[in-house]
């Protein structure tokens, strides 16, 4: 049996803000010890996955002992890794924690590029972007850099015109032309596959789009282009813990040709390697 906790958001949301303040006095520090296992935070799919894969086939002759602890949010997996009750985190783009060390104080930094998981966009009314009437909704994420990441993509494929330079900081206010009259719900990342009943479309990240049983390689109307795309999903630790030998062990495992075979055969172009 695979090693791994699963942690509802419900859970996390509740004791996050708490556990955030007393975790260094009140659990044994993950980080503290390198002679341990390496616990890793990581969403479901495909982060946990990919660290199973890891786990069952080439941790245990190269020495790594590997846990794997699943969280549904994009918060506390860096808020984890921050106070030391994860010694590392799998789940996340260079912008996105750029973003989040910023706006929370947090020092998790970047130790290798993993893979891309394209935002995509999905609908269950159309079929063609180009079919979205005048005035439909479509729901995007709420989160700095996954809502200028989604705005980016619509713009890209000529559903609005943003602001020049405005990058992946991008909002609504943002955009200078409109012309469907496009209007945006912005929920929660994790909500979005699930607004598609109610909404005319919806921007979903690749993760949540695979747990939604979404193919992005085939169901987007559109989707991110994998070329010079700076939202690789890297592997990431606190400052100061990136010469860990199981962290360094880790990444290489994470960048080996049997994790990018893995990869190509798991998902078919909706994950995309980044070494």
């Amino acid at each position: 049996m695979r090693n791994t906790a699963k942690i509802t958001t419900a859970v996390l949301a509740a004791g996050a803000l708490t556990l955030g303040l007393t975790a260094c006095g009140a659990e044994q520090d993950a980080a503290s010890d390198t002679s341990g296992p390496l616990v890793v935070a990581a969403s479901p799919v495909p982060h946990a996955e990919i660290l199973n894969f890891v786990k069952d086939n080439l941790a245990e002759k190269a020495g790594l002992d590997l846990e794997v602890k699943e969280f549904t949010d994009y918060v506390t997996p860096n808020t984890a890794t921050e106070d030391g009750s994860v010694g590392a985190n799998f789940f996340q783009t260079q912008p996105y924690l750029d973003d989040f060390n910023k706006k929370n104080g947090t020092h998790v930094v970047s130790v290798v590029d993993v893979h891309l998981e394209p935002l995509g966009l999905y609908s269950h009314k159309v079929k063609k972007a180009d079919e979205l009437k005048s005035g439909a909704t479509v729901a995007i994420p709420n989160d700095t850099v996954n809502e200028g990441r989604a705005l980016q993509l619509l713009a890209a494929n000529g559903l609005l015109t943003l602001k020049d330079g405005v990058g992946t900081a991008a909002t609504p206010a943002d955009i200078t032309e409109n012309p469907k009259n496009l209007t945006f719900k912005e929920l929660e990342a994790a909500q979005t596959p699930r607004s598609l009943d109610d909404v005319d479309a919806a921007v979903v990240n690749g993760n949540y789009a695979i747990e939604a049983d979404l193919k992005p390689a085939t169901d987007a109307l559109v989707l991110e282009s994998a070329k010079g795309n700076p939202n690789s999903n890297l592997l990431a630790v606190k400052e100061g813990n990136e010469d860990d030998p199981r962290v360094k062990k880790l990444a290489e495992l994470l960048t080996s040709p049997e994790v990018k075979k893995f990869i190509e055969d798991t998902y078919s172009g909706s994950v995309v390697a980044s070494f």
